[in-house]
């Protein structure tokens, strides 16, 4: 419905469209919370530290035609950036049309130019947005309804929403041409669409990522990391530990009580009862990349080193010690992946005459034997937990998919087939489930793994069978680059990266 608004006193005007209560104080990642418009009801928004989780609470008669009223949780930003939650509405409400979801506005005015990802109570997901100040209202809506997930990217004056519900892939929206000017106010909000009630919402997941700049230099400058727990069952995940450096490849130990990451060269071991980093000894083993990998036992480490040329395997004890090489020199990389159960041997990614390849290698040293032969890139080997199979990715199919073997390298068997591309499968403990990370076939060749880029992590039975997204991010290589299960098997362990730390305020964040 068009609402025409007539000037005929300024008072009236400015009570429509510029009525705007502030709350300064900032709240979890954003800066401060407001009631755009005129409600009759203050709006309140409150921060579960230990959860990271944002309960909403506001009422307001609409967010469309020439003005809005709603209440609205935000951070001022520039240039580029990413913003994410999983929403949810709390209670049935009264108002088929309220609203909850991600917005961008130019100012905190009621008229002001915006546009919002909005999912409605009746399941209308739609991307709205207004050109000019007091402009109408126009949508875009989305093929699905009901998303659970929403994604809101802007790229210069190209905004993007993606959706999703809880455990699909995400469904794309786009508009161009749409000048908001640079330095805007971004972040959740909530709207009853009626000015007699208010409505709740809690918004999980909430993430703002400042993207890799497009002249960004790969393997020579890096983003931000933080290190994520991501709780299956609910699929909440919280940021328990950020840095400025890269941090990649969390492992997480056998007694449930560390991690064990990289970062510039160094393995740490990180404790998660104190939330502090210390760095492991593996001299003389000094440049350790996101190839390393926990034995079954939990007491040994296989890293990987390129200290003086094309990376090195070595074994160390998991507390820290003298390194000692396992792969044969002159052969060229090795990128150590996964032990054998019974420790014996060690399956990892050796580049041999140019050609990239699984095999495996005695633990304690010895002649390698090679189980892959197909051209093109077979990478990121790993046992199962009965030591019968081997997973793998390989590009032989066109894309990068996830594979199977026997132990001794029989019965190659492709186990995803989609339009992506899937890399790094990993065994929980308990044997029944796989996770692995998508990369979007257009944005990375099938062969790389990159940094900084839209993945996805997903879950399916070790078996086969339909997979389902369990974290949507913004990050790449050394995100799940080795086993990242809790020993639960109802957790993970992530690394996201961000040009700026999102400043998380929790109690478990040091």
């Amino acid at each position: 419905m068009r609402i025409k608004v007539t000037c005929f006193a300024v008072s009236l005007l400015c009570s429509v469209l510029f009525n705007v209560k502030v709350y300064a104080q900032g709240i979890g990642i954003f800066d401060g919370q407001t009631d755009v418009g005129t409600v009759k009801h203050a709006g309140s928004a409150q921060y579960d530290a230990k959860l990271q989780q944002y309960h909403l609470t506001g009422s307001g008669q609409n967010i469309w035609t020439t003005h809005d009223d709603f209440h609205f949780v935000w951070k001022k930003m520039k240039g580029d950036f990413i913003l994410r939650t999983n929403a949810a509405f709390i209670g049935k409400g009264v108002e088929l049309h309220r609203k909850v979801g991600l917005m961008i506005r130019s100012t905190l005015d009621s008229n002001s130019k915006h546009i919002n990802a909005v999912v409605h109570g009746d399941g209308l997901t739609s991307l709205q947005y207004r050109k000019t100040v007091s402009g109408v209202t126009e949508e875009k809506k989305s093929s699905i309804t009901a998303a659970d997930v929403i994604q809101l990217e802007r790229k210069g004056n190209t905004y993007t929403m993606s959706v999703a519900r809880k455990g699909d892939l995400f469904v794309n929206e786009e508009v161009s041409d749409l000048d908001l000017g640079d330095d805007v106010y971004v972040g959740i909000f909530i709207c009853s669409h009626n000015a007699d009630v208010s409505e709740s919402a809690t918004f999980s997941n909430v993430r703002i990522v400042v993207p890799a700049p497009a002249d960004l230099v790969p393997y020579k400058q890096y983003l931000g990391s933080s290190i994520e727990l991501l709780d299956l069952e609910t699929q909440n995940s919280t940021i328990i530990y950020q840095s400025p450096r890269s941090l990649q490849a969390p492992n997480w130990m056998k007694d449930g009580k560390s991690l064990i990451y990289n970062s510039e060269g160094s393995l740490y071991k990180y404790d998660l009862k104190s939330n502090t980093p210390s760095v492991l000894n593996t001299n003389p083993a000094k440049n350790n990349n996101n190839d390393h990998v926990l034995s079954f036992d939990g007491k040994m480490l296989a890293i990987s080193s390129g200290d003086a040329g094309p990376s090195i395997g070595y074994t160390v004890s998991a507390a820290g010690g003298e390194a000692k090489r396992v792969s044969v020199l002159g052969k060229g990389a090795s990128y150590m992946h996964g032990w054998s159960p019974d420790g014996k041997y060690i399956v990892f990614c050796g580049e041999r005459n140019k050609e990239f390849d699984v095999y495996r290698i005695p633990s304690e040293g010895g002649p390698e034997e090679r189980l892959t032969n197909t051209p093109g890139l077979d990478d990121g080997p790993e046992y199962t937990p009965d030591g019968k199979y081997i997973y793998f990715n390989s590009v032989r199919s066109g894309l990068m998919q996830v594979w199977r073997m026997k132990a001794d390298g029989s019965e190659q068997t492709q186990i995803t087939n989609d339009d992506y591309n899937n890399w790094f499968p990993h065994i929980s403990p308990d044997g029944k489930w796989i996770v692995y990370i998508t990369f979007f076939k257009n944005e990375v060749a099938p062969g790389d793994h990159p940094f900084y880029k839209h993945v996805f992590l997903r879950v399916m039975p070790v078996g086969g069978g339909p997979s389902k997204v369990v974290a949507y991010l913004y990050g790449g290589q050394g995100t799940i680059n080795t086993p990242s299960w809790a020993p639960d098997s109802k957790h993970l362990a992530f690394v996201s990266n961000s040009l700026e730390e999102s400043k998380i305020k929790s109690q478990d964040r040091k």
